[in-house]
């Protein structure tokens, strides 16, 4: 058996010497590697936080913008309101102080001859001038029988002629109101109910005109014969105006909305609307219907619907573009609707 030899023991002790500081390096470069990795995601972690906060800030900067955005913007809108309700009331003051008069309308109204004045008796007396018609029949019977007519069973219904329902303060604006609305319509018989319309004729089994009786039948019997057609208006049967009226106005005119050119602007020379321009007796205000309304926003506003009234013809035709119903100028110009002018001298 052989012995070993003690001279080849050493060695394997300098190679634990040698493993032994490699762990230890080992030991410690691992030992490095986990701080400088807490290290990296604390720096991480601290980096996307202050990215989170920014993030945060910034939101509330913009929503800080934005409500001193919308701010600015209902400040604006509160001023185009107040400019705009300044401007209504600019044009409401023109026409109730008179300020419409155009220098050479009033020129022309003073030369011409102040006898035709339209007083409800003046009217009377024009329409009687028409023989033959059911206008002037029913304003003989209104003169001979004085309250009596409104109770016979042919007229009890009616409650007048168009021309004496309402009246202009300008003599100026009455004429051309009549002209744009025609003499037929100026004599038109407005009754509240389609039962009224029905008496004022009758018919015979083929369809013919029984001349024996309703308002013709009168005539006959007063020597007054109505050879003519005539208008015959039912209230009832009227779509009214279905809006609001202006506040405290004891003429209850119509709260109409003004026109507008294409650039927002009022139009030049704009004076108001047709239909708020006449006068109604107290008695036709309101209630006339079954229904609760008036004349004005019965019978005028079929009649009128958004007529405007301008100043001079060269500014009615500047407003073409917000013109819808129709247009008149005191100096004669006049448009029937939309794209209809009547030309010529009246």
């Amino acid at each position: 058996m052989f012995q070993p030899n003690p001279s080849k023991i050493s060695p394997p002790t300098k190679a634990l010497t040698f493993q032994e500081s490699s762990v230890s390096k080992s030991l410690n470069w691992s030992e490095h590697s986990e701080v400088a990795g807490e290290g990296m995601q604390n720096g991480g972690l601290l980096k996307a936080q202050s990215i989170v906060e920014l993030a945060q800030k910034c939101n509330e900067d913009m929503e800080k913008s934005g409500m001193r955005i919308k701010h600015h913007e209902d400040n604006l809108k509160f001023l185009k309101t107040q400019m705009d309700n300044l401007d209504e009331s600019i044009l409401d003051m023109q026409v109730n102080l008179g300020k419409y008069h155009h220098s050479s309308t009033v020129e022309m109204v003073k030369n011409e001859n102040t006898n035709h004045s339209q007083t409800e008796e003046n009217t009377i007396d024009q329409i009687q001038q028409q023989e033959k018609s059911a206008a002037s029949l029913y304003c003989q019977l209104k003169i001979r029988h004085g309250a009596m007519a409104s109770q016979l069973p042919i007229t009890k219904d009616v409650i007048g002629i168009v021309a004496t329902l309402g009246k202009v303060e300008d003599d100026n604006l009455s004429r051309l109101f009549s002209e744009y609305l025609g003499l037929k319509t100026m004599t038109a018989m407005v009754c509240k109910t389609f039962e009224g319309v029905k008496a004022l004729e009758a018919y015979d089994e083929k369809g013919n005109i029984n001349k024996n009786i309703g308002l013709r039948g009168i005539g006959l019997s007063i020597g007054r014969h109505i050879d003519e057609r005539f208008l015959a208006i039912c209230l009832e049967d009227l779509r009214p105006y279905a809006g609001e009226f202006i506040a405290d106005d004891p003429q209850r005119k119509l709260d109409l909305l003004k026109p507008r050119l294409p650039n927002g602007e009022s139009p030049p020379g704009f004076l108001g609307f047709a239909v708020n321009m006449i006068n109604v007796d107290s008695d036709n205000l309101s209630c006339v219907t079954a229904s609760g309304h008036g004349l004005r926003e019965t019978l005028f506003y079929s009649l009128f619907s958004r007529m405007q009234v301008y100043r001079t013809r060269k500014e009615m035709l500047l407003s073409l573009p917000c013109v819808s119903d129709g247009a008149i100028s005191l100096d004669g110009g006049m448009i029937r609707t939309s794209g209809v002018f009547i030309l010529g001298n009246r």
